[in-house]
Order: structure tokens, then C-alpha cells, then sequence
């Protein structure tokens, strides 16, 4: 049997846990704005994420819906449209990057990959936590 036009890597798992895996990544993606996992979950989920932030740059009630749909988590999605989607307004696509880690996962050695977006700053980052930690 050829697999002749057939996309999208299985990650050997069932449809509806694949389905639940992907929404995961992605709102974790968007509530971290950068994540640590494999190399093949990287490549494959990009893609999806980016179509979210696209949704993201524009507020409408029917983008909202559209993101809704894989974000179920209200905060990530108010951080979405709020936060995240101005910042990307002028960007005309390619919103995250994959850096690829030199030590693979320790149990089966799978290649592992921190999935980013690409104004990711980790000093910013760092200075806010620390005055959220402060108030």
C-alpha cells in the first residue's frame, strides 16, 4: 500500500487523542510562548499554531469562534487577541521558529526541539515574573 498524498504524521496514537494533543501544544504554546518538546510534534504543530496567531491578528467575533475552537482555556485566549495578535499585525507570517536541542529525551531518546515565537525574549520574560512575584 503507497501512501501517496497522504500528510500528517500519526504519533501513534488514536484520532481524538491526536485531536486533544495538538489543542494542548498549541494553548500551551500560546500561554508560555515557548515550549519544550520533539522534534516531529514541533514540525508537525507549527503549522497549525500559526493559523491561530494569524486568527489572532484580526478581532472579530467570528475569529474568536475559529480560535475557540482548539483553545478552550479563555485566559490563553484573551492573551491571543490581546497580546499576542497586535504584536504579530505587521509580521506577514512565520511567527514561531524550532530550535533543535542537542541532548535527546533521556527515556527513548527521541530528538527534542523548543518550539518559539520568533520576538521570544527570555530576559522579558524573566522580569516579568519577577514583578509579578513582588506585588
Amino acid at each position: 500500500m503507497v501512501r501517496h498524498r497522504v500528510q500528517g504524521r500519526k504519533f501513534g496514537r488514536k484520532t481524538k487523542h491526536r485531536i486533544a494533543m495538538k489543542r494542548n501544544l498549541v494553548t500551551s504554546l500560546l500561554e508560555h510562548e515557548r515550549i519544550v518538546t520533539t522534534l516531529a510534534k514541533a514540525k508537525e504543530y507549527r503549522p497549525h499554531a500559526e493559523k491561530i496567531i494569524s486568527l489572532g491578528r484580526h478581532k472579530s467575533l467570528h475569529n474568536v469562534r475559529r480560535a475557540a475552537r482548539d483553545i478552550q482555556d479563555k485566559t490563553v485566549l484573551k492573551k491571543l487577541f490581546d497580546e499576542i495578535g497586535p504584536r504579530m499585525r505587521e509580521r506577514p507570517g512565520g511567527y514561531l521558529r524550532i530550535r533543535k536541542l542537542a541532548k535527546p529525551r533521556l527515556n527513548d531518546c527521541a530528538p527534542r526541539a523548543i518550539l518559539e515565537f520568533v520576538d521570544y525574549d527570555p530576559s522579558a520574560v524573566e522580569a516579568e515574573e519577577v514583578e509579578t512575584e513582588e506585588s
